[in-house]
């Protein structure tokens, strides 16, 4: 007897997600020439450097397409260590690094790295462990409640002291959404719900940076100089691309006046320059691989496996709709990156190998006999 074994990947969410990272690097070198020609002596620093990151994300996705993801459930709690280890290193080693008042990156020669990028992948593959092994006892508060929140409370801890209030939420998010998934009692869930909102009331009360940005929020053009300046650029630029956009290259809110035109705010650029159609676009492809996603989520046979993919294609459409909702004003300014398509080396290199472990999810095996 022979056997014949293939194995075959998700072709439409490969070619999605490639096809979001060359616009990435197309728009980001368009976003940021003009600021990298100021501040480095070359428009095309950006550019290489997100090439490079492509390069280096494309490789890793491959990879972690070819790992079977169950080896993910042997290096659950190693992986959860080096998450924390390394979030902790950020505040407590002198390789710990600051920029624009935050303290988020480790550096490591020329290379930086963002911890709490890790750290998120990290609390889904945990999560997915735990709750695929406890199915029997998963409604029991103290085996598929408690646990779950005090490690979500160790990586809040850790990366609120950064500060990073948006990627708490979004972690804190992940985690209610995977937990309800997973059959835990819906009154658990909800409790902590009403103690979460009170306690992230205060703190968002408690830095008079955050009230700032809630007020200016609320009324953006009220302050057009300083709390709602973002905004104000960011809506004028939708603004000026109206349906079919000034063109790539030819965007005008970039040039100095729109900040981090190239990382949280590339959406504002890709409004101006691609018009609403190109918006659009961009929003079927995103809703094209939340679409392979579930699929992959329900069609796997493996609890594990399914608790994974459903944590991963979770995360990332969160961080797709929080960073289109700032940029549209329709919520509070947070430093969140557009997935494939901003500009920053940790956060394409997770996104990339997260959709690896997706597809190798996915990955259908078909075998057949043969007389010999």
């Amino acid at each position: 007897m022979k056997t014949d074994q293939s194995t075959t990947y998700d072709i439409t969410l490969l070619f999605s997600v490639l096809f979001l990272v060359g616009i990435g690097i197309v728009m980001v070198y368009s976003a940021s020439s003009a600021l990298a020609l100021k501040k480095f002596g070359s428009g095309y620093y950006f550019l290489k450097r997100q090439a490079f990151f492509s390069l280096v994300g494309i490789i890793a996705l491959v990879v972690c397409g070819h790992i079977p993801f169950k080896t993910y459930r042997i290096l659950t709690y190693p992986i959860l260590l080096l998450a924390l280890a390394l979030l902790a290193a950020v505040q407590i080693s002198a390789l710990g690094i600051s920029a624009g008042g935050a303290m988020r990156w480790l550096r490591i020669g020329p290379f930086s790295f963002q911890p709490s990028e890790f750290a998120r992948l990290a609390m889904i593959i945990y999560l997915a462990y735990s709750m695929s092994k406890k199915q029997e006892t998963i409604k029991d508060f103290f085996v598929g409640f408690m646990p779950h929140v005090i490690v979500l409370g160790m990586f809040t801890i850790l990366i609120f002291m950064q500060p990073d209030f948006g990627t708490v939420v979004i972690l804190a998010a992940v985690t209610w959404m995977m937990m309800f998934v997973g059959g835990v009692r819906i009154l658990h869930l909800l409790s902590a719900l009403l103690l979460f909102l009170p306690v992230a009331y205060y703190f968002l009360l408690n830095a008079e940076y955050r009230i700032r940005r809630i007020i200016s929020f609320l009324d953006p053009w009220q302050y057009p100089t300083d709390e709602g300046y973002q905004i104000v650029h960011s809506l004028m630029a939708f603004g000026t691309g109206g349906i079919w956009g000034t063109g790539i290259g030819k965007g005008y809110q970039k040039l100095f006046y729109l900040p981090e035109p190239h990382t949280d705010f590339i959406f504002s650029v890709i409004g101006e320059e691609l018009g609403l159609w190109g918006v659009l676009f961009i929003l079927g492809i995103y809703a094209l691989i939340l679409w392979r996603g579930i699929r992959i989520a329900r069609n796997t046979d493996d609890t594990f496996g399914a608790y994974l993919a459903t944590g991963i294609i979770a995360t990332l459409t969160l961080q797709v709709c929080v960073n289109m909702g700032v940029t549209l004003g329709l919520l509070p300014t947070k430093g969140l990156t557009l997935p494939f398509l901003s500009y920053g080396g940790t956060s394409l290199l997770i996104n990339m190998a997260s959709i690896g472990i997706l597809m190798n999810i996915g990955a259908k095996h078909s075998g057949r006999s043969h007389a010999s």
